[in-house]
């Protein structure tokens, strides 16, 4: 079976609307997990912690996607 790992991170963005990070320097990494559903459940979680702050924003970047050994673009391609 493939692993499909996924980040979940975030930080404080300089208009809600919108997906620039306000001090990129200090982006908060909460982890990377196995499986979408344990990222989301991290998400979700780091989204409720921060709730009274509407500029904070929590995201899942999808790590499998950038190492899919196939793909000439791919971070395996570009390291080895």
């Amino acid at each position: 079976m493939t692993n499909r790992l996924h980040l979940v991170f975030g930080g404080e963005l300089i208009d809600p609307q919108g997906h620039e990070f306000r001090d990129p320097e200090n982006i908060e990494t909460i982890g990377i997990y196995p499986s979408y559903a344990k990222a989301y459940d991290a998400w979700k979680a780091a989204a409720h912690s921060t709730v009274d702050n509407a500029h904070m924003r929590y995201f899942i970047a999808h790590l499998h996607r950038l190492r899919d050994e196939k793909t000439e673009t791919s971070l395996t391609q570009e390291m080895g």
